[in-house]
């Protein structure tokens, strides 16, 4: 019974990671080639969506000269800004390339409405009536050439009837830009302004397709956490005139998140009541994607006075510490949730922190993660050292468990109270042989996140072969390592072996062996079995995964040893002990004779 319960245990532990696969299929494209992916998207219709006020793009625009720009420039960031409806739709991050290769492109975090995949931030305003307000198509006047952390820029219309209207924008060091839309007042009469920014996209990008990672709208406001993905959005909207979700807040954050990159608005002045919106409209069979922050009611504007809306743009990498400097300095709520942690949030963030930790003190993150591995081990080492105590002394009592089970073969309820009898004269806890895996399950989801979703893992190397953490080890036992010109995972993700997996695979057999064989032979079967499953299961695993898992067998082997080792040296001397009393009593007078 104890043996069924044990492995009862190991398959559920297999059946909890295989469901963890199929809920995660390995996505079409693969990460290092999907910024690459976008490039060659269809191009889209450039219908606008439903913003309050908005009016469609001019037609018109097109026959015009082309649209002046700003150039912006930052340490981490460098793009340009369309004057023609102050638009930022130029932004490359300076730090990130598409893949592994320092050669490689760029990543490009937003688009040109003329590309393929038209990505754009834009700030704009609206008023009812005959007031004249700056559409999509006019041309703004910048006070500089540059903006930059040193040289704030202000862009300006005036409607010729007594409004002036002005965009102050600032960048930071990193990837955030402030930008404040005043309303100036000269003429007779109040007038009635809503100020707004949106954050649009004009395709569907493509997506890592994994159950665990959150793509699409997201947001936190009124401190809810607010996520939609876009077939969601897409179903929602269809509801409602392309109104996926609407709710106005004090303060918050919304935008768009992919796997690395976020692109968001978030609001300066929380006492400031503000209406974000998501959007969904489909143009010409290709759908498109809003984000947008307005005053729940246009602005009075009295006649002398300014009227005045401050918003933030964020436009870059999800970096860990990045957001959660945004979050503490500028009061962006529970900005950091922009990255999808999960329901292992209180185990996943501080195993970040100690690996980003360990990595600024030892320069690698696959040593990080060794290391790491080492911390979890000692934390756990009472509890596992109890485990393999009691494996070990199994092993040993294997031939008197089997003789039990041959001598009540015919009495199975015999055989079960002759067997709890042995284990409680032995000390020993049948079932404790699968606390370690038990254990290790939600270590190994935590650290999967870790690697999957944080920005600071992806294109970072370990030694050798490995030069990007976050993905499958690259070589292939089916191809011979790369002897064959050919990649076999093409045709089935089955047929990708690598070499990480191979030697986890070898470590766990080494381990099962150090632990007792199960007396059914059905269920002996079944455990030798376990390794090649595992080995499968883990081969398209982020190699960084992998290889903890790997070293963590490693770990568990010389535990194990040590622990029967010191069980072998106290059975000997228990041993000696006893034959050496009896001696003792065969030395005594009368007692070396027989009677």
């Amino acid at each position: 019974m104890d043996q069924k319960r044990l492995l009862l245990a190991i398959v559920a532990s297999v059946g909890i990671l295989l469901a963890f696969q199929m809920l995660n299929p390995k996505p079409p494209t693969p990460p290092a080639t999907q910024q690459q992916a976008q490039v060659q998207a269809p191009a889209a219709a450039g219908a606008a969506l439903a913003t309050p006020g908005v009016a469609t793009e001019a037609t018109a625009a097109a026959a015009r000269a082309p649209a002046q720009r700003l150039r912006i420039e930052g340490p981490r960031v460098e793009g340009s800004l369309s004057l023609r409806g102050a638009m930022l739709d130029d932004l490359v991050l300076r730090n990130y390339h598409v893949t592994t290769d320092r050669a490689s492109p760029l990543v490009r975090m937003l688009h040109q409405r003329d590309s393929a995949t038209p990505y754009y931030a834009q700030w704009g305003f609206s008023a009812a009536g005959t007031t004249r307000v700056p559409g999509p198509d006019t041309d703004w006047t910048a006070s500089g050439p540059l903006l930059s952390p040193a040289t704030p820029v202000t862009l300006s219309w005036d409607n010729g009837q007594g409004l002036a209207f002005e965009i102050a924008l600032s960048l930071d060091d990193n990837f955030m830009v402030t930008a404040e839309q005043r309303v100036r007042n000269s003429g007779g009469e109040a007038v009635q302004v809503q100020p707004w920014a949106r954050v649009r996209r004009e395709t569907t990008p493509p997506t890592e397709g994994f159950y665990i990672l959150h793509e699409g709208f997201v947001g936190v406001l009124d401190g809810r956490l607010r996520e939609l993905t876009y077939k969601d959005a897409k179903e929602e909207g269809g509801k409602r005139a392309g109104v996926a979700f609407t709710q106005e807040t004090g303060g918050g954050w919304a935008g768009f998140t992919d796997k690395y990159w976020l692109g968001a608005l978030a609001a300066v002045d929380a006492s400031q009541r503000l209406a974000a919106t998501y959007r969904h409209n489909t143009a010409n069979g290709v759908d498109a994607w809003q984000v947008d922050f307005a005053p729940p009611a246009a602005l009075s504007v009295a006649p002398g006075a300014t009227a005045a809306l401050a918003l933030r743009l964020f436009a870059g990498a999800k970096e860990v510490a990045t957001l959660d400097h945004y979050r503490d300095t500028l009061g962006i709520p529970d900005f950091e949730k922009a990255i999808d942690f999960g329901w292992f949030y209180f185990l996943t963030k501080p195993f970040f922190h100690a690996l980003a930790w360990l990595f600024h003190l030892v320069g690698n993150f696959g040593v990080a993660i060794l290391i790491f591995t080492l911390f979890l081990k000692a934390l756990f080492f009472p509890l596992a050292n109890k485990a393999y105590k009691s494996m070990a002394r199994m092993k040993v009592l294997g031939p008197k468990m089997t003789e039990i089970k041959e001598r009540y073969k015919d009495d199975p309820s015999k055989a079960q109270t002759e067997m709890m009898a042995l284990y409680r004269t032995e000390k020993i806890n049948p079932a404790s042989g699968c606390l370690p895996i038990l254990i290790q399950i939600p270590v190994f989801f935590a650290l999967y996140k870790v690697l999957f979703v944080t920005i600071e893992m992806r294109h970072a190397p370990f030694f050798g072969w490995i030069h990007d953490l976050s993905a499958p080890d690259p070589t292939n036992l089916f191809n011979l390592f790369g002897v064959i010109p050919f990649d076999p995972a093409v045709y089935s993700s089955y047929l990708h072996m690598p070499a990480w997996a191979l030697l986890m695979g070898i470590t766990m057999f080494l381990q099962q062996k150090l632990n007792p064989q199960p007396p059914d032979p059905v269920q002996a079967k079944v455990f030798a079995w376990m390794p090649i499953i595992f080995t499968f299961m883990l081969a398209s695993m982020p190699a960084g995964l992998v290889i903890y898992w790997s070293w963590n067998n490693l770990l568990s082997i010389a535990q194990q040893y040590f622990i029967m080792q010191q069980d072998a040296t106290a059975a000997a001397e228990a041993k000696a002990r006893r034959q050496q009393m009896f001696a003792s009593l065969r030395r005594l007078p009368g007692m070396g004779k027989k009677g």
